[in-house]
């Protein structure tokens, strides 16, 4: 099993760790930092070094089971050897900015229709989502993208925890996908709340403040289908926005 230590810190930026496989040139970590594409979110990208010194780049990250493998091709590495790890720091703050802005649109969706969502995906900055939405207009998308950057000028505080599997499905609304992605092997699961607006089980990395994302753009909107409609957005950069 590897230890995510992205689930407790979203602003981990480096750690140490010892490699338990190695398959060609992917690694398995006791424990890592490097989130692995899933939810939507892509992987993280990085270094692993040795000596202090970068030694591979961290190409793909990807999740098997309890296992988190890294793709470091040329790494050198052996099992039972130590290295760090380094995050790509401008790539994740941007990738948390973003989720967290999905995570704030869904919340304004949900609180003033009630529909759940159909899908989504995010790269850096820009993400889409999808709703189970008969119609969709300009003056709609205007006013949910006004009420979304409504709440994220509020700055209010992200906040994470791991519930036990049956205290999690005592909350209503907790999984806002129109299909329950929450595996039933699950024992506790992971929830991430924006204080007074949403709340969702979630394994994805945030900002802290709403305020850290900067401010949302809707810059496309389209039908999918009779009950589906697509929302694209981009996050721009403002006061408060920047990396720390």
């Amino acid at each position: 099993m590897t230890e995510l230590l992205y689930h407790a810190d979203s602003y981990l930026r480096e750690f140490d760790a010892a490699v338990r496989l190695v398959d060609g040139e992917r690694l398995a970590l006791d424990r890592t930092a490097f989130y692995p594409t899933g939810g939507g979110q892509p992987h993280d990208l990085g270094w692993l070094l040795r000596d202090g010194r970068r030694s591979a780049a961290v190409t793909q990250v990807a999740r098997d089971g309890a296992t988190v493998w890294h793709l470091a091709p040329g790494h050198g590495f052996r099992a039972g050897e130590r290295l760090r790890g380094e995050i790509d720091w401008e790539r994740r703050y941007r990738l948390m900015r973003t989720h967290t802005a999905l995570h704030v649109l869904c919340g304004v969706i949900w609180r003033d229709h009630g529909v759940p969502v159909t899908g989504g995906n995010m790269e850096p900055l820009r993400a889409r989502m999808d709703f189970e939405l008969a119609s969709m207009r300009s003056d709609f998308v205007l006013a949910v993208e006004k009420a979304v950057n409504a709440e994220i000028a509020a700055g209010r505080r992200i906040e994470v925890r791991v519930l036990p599997r049956a205290e999690a499905d005592a909350i209503p609304d907790l999984v806002r996908t129109k299909v329950n992605l929450l595996p039933p092997g699950i024992d506790m699961v992971r929830v991430v709340a924006i204080v007074g607006l949403d709340m969702q089980a979630d394994g994805g990395t945030h900002v802290a403040n709403t305020r850290q994302v900067g401010i949302v753009k809707v810059v496309d909107y389209k039908s999918k289908g009779r009950a589906n409609k697509r929302l694209v957005i981009e996050v721009l950069d403002a006061p408060g926005a920047a990396a720390p």
